[in-house]
């Protein structure tokens, strides 16, 4: 996946937040299932983002960014922990 591929993943995932918010606010879903797929939604988005990061390491590190590789959401989501 290309830098841009990632980029657009990334406006794609936050479109689809917002439209989620939206219904929200409008009462067109459910609060338990936009927590749910907002969730949902977040870890997308980190997976993204550190992909992303992957991409640029290799890339200040004189490697193939190509040679990146999406980390499971379980990985992802642990860095913090």
């Amino acid at each position: 996946m290309s830098e841009q591929d990632i980029h657009a993943r990334i406006k794609d995932l936050v479109d689809r937040e917002h439209e989620l918010r939206s219904k929200a606010t409008n009462g067109g879903i459910d609060p338990g299932e936009e927590r749910r797929q907002l969730a949902e939604l977040e870890v997308q988005l980190d997976q993204a983002w550190d992909l992303l990061r992957q991409r640029r390491a290799r890339l200040d590190q004189g490697r193939n960014p190509d040679e990146a590789q999406p980390n499971s959401a379980r990985q992802v989501e642990g860095y913090l922990q």
